[in-house]
């Protein structure tokens, strides 16, 4: 067996947030080789000074897919504690439906959208390098299901593969910021700088020379977002920072979309009927989300 460090798994020096930059095989390779079973610990890596490393969430997930993808193998499998990637959480709806197979955009749409059955880096690397990916159950047997690139996946496959919804987003308006050149920038260079990630940016339209900016980050890092902003109210203006930390997330993803139009429209009818009111929407050729309160 074997520690990141031992292998060794190299990444940068981000704190608990390392990225990997190299793996040395030769070692899990000579052991394959003589006929033993390799255990390499997961979410840990060394940098290049020798310290000890953390990967960040989903860690164990992605040391898996470095490996795999360094020793070329066929197929990384990952076991859960579910089955397979399912058309939406099961525990909230009863007739989700386990998926044979997912394209990697995909599931890396659904996992940056809120699924937990993979973290969304273990999802870039499988398809940075072309790795089959398959999910399945550590308490059964079963097929599970195979993430793998677009060509390899049923072709009259539904529109829609997947709805996946978050609760842990938290939405920041800066109010009444200057309508010039690279407010966006100004606005996003101190959270940015605080290693924070962004993900729904909407800029209203200027008026009278002011606009609106809103953004969502994710609720455990809300406050520390507001707070870099309030460091930099001054240069931004001194704008109205407001937030709100009750809101969710909900996204439609499937590469049917490039060919089928009217997803959107029937998304938004269905919120309407139910009476939910739509704060932001973003939208890419294969996903449509959606913040709501």
């Amino acid at each position: 067996s074997y520690t990141g460090s031992q292998i060794p798994l190299r990444t940068d020096n981000t704190y608990s947030k390392a990225r990997i930059e190299e793996i040395d095989d030769k070692k899990v390779r000579a052991d394959l080789d003589g006929g033993s079973v390799v255990v390499v610990a997961g979410f840990q890596g060394v940098d290049g000074d020798g310290n000890i490393t953390t990967l960040g969430r989903g860690g164990s997930d992605t040391t898996a897919v470095a490996l795999a993808a360094a020793l070329k193998a066929d197929e990384c499998q990952i076991y859960t504690d579910v089955d397979g990637v399912y058309t939406t959480d099961p525990r909230v709806v009863d007739n989700a439906r386990r998926l044979d197979s997912i394209t990697f955009e995909e599931m890396l749409e659904m996992a940056s959208q809120g699924s937990k059955v993979l973290q969304i880096r273990s999802v870039e690397f499988a398809g940075k390098y072309n790795v089959p990916l398959r999910v399945l159950s550590s308490f059964q047997d079963g097929p599970g299901t195979l993430i793998t690139v677009e060509d390899e996946v049923d072709m009259e496959k539904p529109v829609i593969s997947g709805i996946a919804f978050t609760r842990d987003e938290a939405k920041i308006i800066v109010r009444g910021a200057p309508d010039t050149p690279g407010i966006a920038y100004k606005i996003l260079g101190p959270v940015s700088a605080e290693n924070i990630e962004v993900d729904m940016i909407v800029q209203n339209v200027g008026k009278d020379g002011a606009a609106d900016f809103t953004f969502t980050v994710h609720r455990n890092d809300f406050a520390r977002a507001q707070e870099a902003l309030r460091n930099a109210s001054e240069e931004l203006g001194n704008p109205e920072i407001i937030g709100d930390d009750k809101i969710a997330k909900v996204s439609l993803v499937g590469v049917g979309m490039r060919s089928h139009a009217g997803v959107a429209s029937k998304m938004f009818e269905a919120l309407a009927t139910e009476g939910v009111n739509i704060e932001m929407i973003s939208t890419s050729e294969i996903k449509v989300s959606v913040v709501i309160a």
